[in-house]
């Protein structure tokens, strides 16, 4: 079984967030799929940009809790460009046991309690 590397988790939790917005109407302006380079959306919503940054937050970690200096580097950046700046923290775990990595082809839980904003 091959266990899931940082940035397969990280795509994983963007592609969960991606669904949301993409549900909620939001339009894709950009999307930035590295590690560490924010944000990873830039989208467009009634006529109002938004910058998304998206964490893979590891089990037991709280996935609503966020690293608080970059998110105000994030959102002073927001601000140049008159967007809103929003944080999505997803946590993904093993689904057989939490303490277990997340592995290919496997199931995995999900804890994500939508958009945060900054």
């Amino acid at each position: 079984m091959k266990e899931l590397t940082e940035q397969e988790l990280h795509n994983l939790a963007m592609n969960i967030v991606g669904k949301e917005l993409e549900a909620e109407g939001f339009e894709f302006m950009g999307i930035n799929s590295k590690l560490r380079k924010n944000p990873q959306f830039v989208c467009l919503k009634d006529k109002e940009l938004h910058f998304i940054v998206v964490r893979n937050i590891p089990y037991p970690e709280n996935p609503s809790e966020y690293d608080t200096d970059l998110m105000a580097t994030v959102k002073e950046h927001a601000l140049k460009f008159e967007a809103r700046t929003y944080y999505a923290g997803v946590g993904i775990s093993n689904a057989a046991n939490r303490n277990h990595p997340v592995l290919l082809n496997q199931e995995y839980m999900v804890h994500y309690e939508g958009l945060i904003e900054i």
